[in-house]
């Protein structure tokens, strides 16, 4: 089995004139992604390999995220990764070590829900209905969504994922 997490960066602070890919989280993103980390932590949601895109934002969101995790795990940020479509992301993926059986992906919208909504199988419970109903309407900042393989090889993973869940910060706060 792998297990795939798609992980939205934290939120960002607009562009200050320095650049898109200089944008660095709020004082709300980085609480965010303290929250997240830790939401990960207690339910086992520890990856084995993480990769990021390179803009200052996702980089940021791993290094808050990975300071409340029990077993932190080594990075590769990755210029593909930047506002990468559902396509490019699969890619990035499909190039993982099959020695890795949870990998994480730190990167940006649209191309982190289209990504998720395109891999999570059709529901076959009302509560993965839910959850992927939840995921099509709004995919927000530092938003997690935890998507499960029957395959033994990155390369296998296709649009048969099972959502296990999907988690976002409000969800954190209530």
């Amino acid at each position: 089995m792998k297990r795939l997490l798609l992980l939205r960066h934290a939120k960002a602070a607009q562009d200050t004139g320095e650049g898109d890919l200089a944008r660095v989280l709020t004082d709300r993103g980085r609480t965010d992604a303290a929250h997240m980390g830790h939401a990960m932590d207690v339910r086992g949601y520890l990856p084995d390999a993480v990769i990021c895109s390179t803009a200052q934002r996702t980089r940021q969101t791993w290094a808050v995220l990975s300071a409340e995790l029990a077993k932190p795990s080594a990075v590769s940020f990755r210029k593909e990764l930047y506002l990468a479509s559902p396509r490019q992301i699969l890619e990035q993926v499909h190039q993982t070590e099959d020695a890795v059986d949870v990998l994480l992906v730190v990167g940006h919208n649209p191309g982190m829900q289209e990504c998720a909504l395109r891999l999570a199988r059709r529901p076959l419970s009302k509560s993965e209905g839910h959850k992927r109903e939840d995921m099509r309407e709004k995919f927000p900042t530092c938003a997690l969504a935890v998507l499960d393989f029957d395959a033994t090889s990155w390369s296998d993973v296709t649009a048969e994922g099972i959502l296990l869940e999907f988690l976002r910060p409000r969800d954190l706060r209530d």
